[in-house]
């Protein structure tokens, strides 16, 4: 049997880092890209098809998952990987960003978080162990800590206190996950760091993480409306405060340039609804920047979405047809569109694997950015 949890690193090039994560349903190349699986389906693919992108591993959502059709009912039929027949490893996140982002009326008290359902009002409570608990039952192979998100405009004094509230609930989910018998047996844990754009609140967050011991750890708390710019400040040092030897997860990210500029500092893991989201809303991700193929000016283009790019849907498909489904709103317009972006994000990951390898990150970096950001905007 493969092992429970074993990161690798093959190579490095400056901060950033190529290698692998062995678990018992696969082997994850790193820097990674998860396709967002949300409620148990990453929106307009079939799972064979995500896999045939590149896709090793998916991202599902507790919250969602908790809601419809229920943590318990998934479990009674065998687990997330039976219920949506993906066979290779999921990620689980806490639920923490959507209680805070999309439930009505939330209570935060030191035992967790009480929120109204935006689907049909009902009340529930959501703690550490609760979090862990559903994770458990969904049967997820990477577990995420429960944390509290506060913006990072909040005063300093408020996300002192969320981020010293989230070591706190990360030593309970910790114990919570050890509790889990023959699932903590055979899955992972990883904590999540907080402390908003603050390097000292940062260090001091990574400090209790480290304390505690994960298996891997994640930078959280951005990609919520701060800007690249400080983005990338707070990764010119807080993927350094975590252990060199664990796998560094950039929660919720990104744009193809995020996610370039994210593994130039040291980051391993990222996941993101844009590929999907904007493959349903007639967004296309090419090496010269993203296009929106509703354009009128596509109409009659009987070119690919992207000429460099070997998915099959670019070996098949006109720019004329995408428009035509797009606009006309035909499901397969979606389909094709989702299909595009996730081999878009997959080969990236697998371009900037060879350029960490091949100690040219530097120069396939600046050459990508170049090309995406001389794209004509739209």
């Amino acid at each position: 049997m493969a092992a429970r949890f074993a990161f690798t690193i093959a190579a490095t090039d400056g901060k950033a880092r190529t290698g692998t994560i062995e678990m018992a349903r696969g082997t994850i190349r790193t820097p990674a890209f998860m396709p967002v699986g949300t409620a148990a389906t990453v929106k307009a693919m079939k799972p064979r098809d995500v896999r045939a992108t590149g896709a090793d591993i998916i991202l599902g959502n507790t919250y969602h998952l908790m809601l419809r059709p229920g943590a318990e009912r998934v479990a009674r039929l065998g687990g997330l990987h039976d219920f949506m027949r993906w066979d290779r490893p999921i990620l689980t996140d806490s639920g923490g960003y959507q209680v805070m982002s999309l439930a009505d009326l939330t209570t935060r008290t030191e035992d967790g978080v009480t929120f109204k359902s935006h689907l049909d009002g009902s009340r529930h409570m959501l703690s550490p162990e609760r979090s862990i608990e559903i994770q458990r039952l969904l049967d997820s192979d990477i577990i995420m800590a429960f944390d509290e998100l506060v913006p990072t405009t909040a005063p300093r004094e408020v996300q002192h206190a969320a981020m010293m509230r989230s070591m706190r609930w990360a030593g309970r989910s910790r114990t919570a996950f050890d509790a889990g018998g023959n699932h903590a047996a055979r899955a992972t844990i990883f904590g999540i760091q907080q402390g908003a754009l603050d390097q000292m609140m940062r260090l001091e967050s990574a400090q209790a993480l480290i304390e505690i011991g994960f298996d891997g750890y994640a930078v959280g708390g951005l990609a919520v409306g701060e800007g690249q710019e400080a983005m990338f400040g707070c990764l010119d040092f807080a993927p350094g405060q975590l252990p060199v030897d664990k796998p560094r997860y950039l929660m919720g990210v990104g744009k193809p340039d995020d996610i370039v500029g994210a593994v130039e500092r040291g980051i391993d893991m990222f996941d993101c609804v844009l590929p999907t989201r904007s493959g349903r809303t007639g967004q296309a991700f090419t090496r010269a920047g993203p296009i929106n193929i509703r354009n009128a000016r596509f109409a009659e283009d009987q070119g690919p979405i992207d000429p460099e790019c070997a998915c099959p849907v670019c070996a098949q498909f006109s720019r004329a047809y995408l428009h035509h489904l797009v606009r006309a709103g035909e499901i397969l317009g979606a389909m094709l569109m989702t299909e595009h972006n996730l081999f878009f994000y997959q080969a990236l990951m697998a371009d900037l694997r060879a350029a960490i390898a091949a100690g040219g990150l530097k120069h396939f970096a600046d050459a990508f950015r170049s090309a995406y950001a001389g794209a004509p905007k739209e």
